[in-house]
């Protein structure tokens, strides 16, 4: 498929191209003048406003900034890593509330990049580093304790690739994390919920302290959706975490502590010989 934009950035209209992970299209939010929804074979991935980068749309990616928001003192300039970019929403929302910030992104989809780059171009003050490589590979290449801040959120035909769910990623992890550094993942289960306690279990076996921010109804196991998992070896700001997730527009819970260590069920940590990609959303949850 060729080239197909049916408008420049900030009119009305749709941009199509096929990149490497299938079609790629940024379709106009009408509420936003200059926003955009990226979309992967017609999978939602990321929501940007060109003219308000702080403004996260998707309820996942709020709750990723309320982790951002709280990771350090407001205003103060982090060293981020991301893996998987998308459309770079967090990435630019860091930089919009925590100028001066230093950040890489590993997005494995070039083609994706080169879109995105072209028709959503990033701040050029922005100090954003954008490595097309696979994400395990570009996490390999961040210095030991580089990182005040990791956050995951990798797809590949709306699953999480089986090599970042394991334990051995998350030593990785762990190892560009600044002492106190946070890392956070995004995760999509369904009923049973078996990937999500087993990832939780994983992150468990790794990391201190964690928590988990979700709608009740995923966490009930009532449908498919995100949760997003946040884990540290130090404390969590959970009074806040949980404060702000009750006031978003599609309120979250937050699980921690005991309360999350049962919701695991027993479920044993993954490894690199038992990882598998994590369950393929059902059709319904796109239309």
């Amino acid at each position: 498929m060729g080239r197909a934009r049916g408008k420049q950035a900030g009119g009305d209209g749709v941009v199509e191209e096929r990149v490497d992970g299938g079609v790629a299209r940024l379709v106009a939010d009408r509420d936003r003048g200059r926003g955009w929804t990226l979309l992967i074979d017609d999978a939602p991935q990321s929501h940007v406003d060109l003219d308000d980068p702080a403004y996260l749309s998707f309820e996942y990616q709020r709750r990723f900034g309320h982790v951002v928001d709280l990771v350090a003192p407001p205003g103060k300039p982090l060293q981020a890593v991301h893996l998987g970019g998308g459309a770079f929403t967090l990435a630019r929302y860091v930089a919009a509330t925590r100028p001066r910030s230093t950040q890489q992104v590993v997005e494995r989809d070039a083609a994706l990049v080169s879109l995105v780059r072209r028709e959503l171009p990033l701040d050029p003050k922005a100090r954003i580093r954008v490595r097309s490589v696979d994400a395990r590979e570009g996490l390999a290449k961040v210095p030991d304790g580089w990182a005040g801040l990791v956050l995951a959120d990798v797809f590949s035909g709306a699953r999480t690739p089986a090599h970042l769910t394991s334990a051995e990623f998350l030593d990785d992890v762990r190892r560009a994390l600044a002492p106190g550094g946070v890392y956070a993942a995004n995760l999509a289960d369904g009923p049973p919920l078996t990937h999500l306690r087993g990832q939780i279990a994983t992150a468990a076996a790794r990391f201190a302290e964690l928590a988990l921010i979700a709608d009740p109804a995923v966490l009930r196991g009532k449908r498919f959706g995100n949760a997003v998992l946040v884990a540290s070896d130090a404390p969590l700001p959970i009074a806040e975490l949980t404060r702000r997730a009750a006031s978003d527009p599609h309120p979250g819970r937050v699980q921690h502590g005991r309360e999350l260590v049962d919701f695991t069920g027993g479920a044993a940590p993954v490894t690199d010989t038992t990882a598998v990609a994590s369950p393929a959303p059902p059709a319904s949850v796109f239309q």
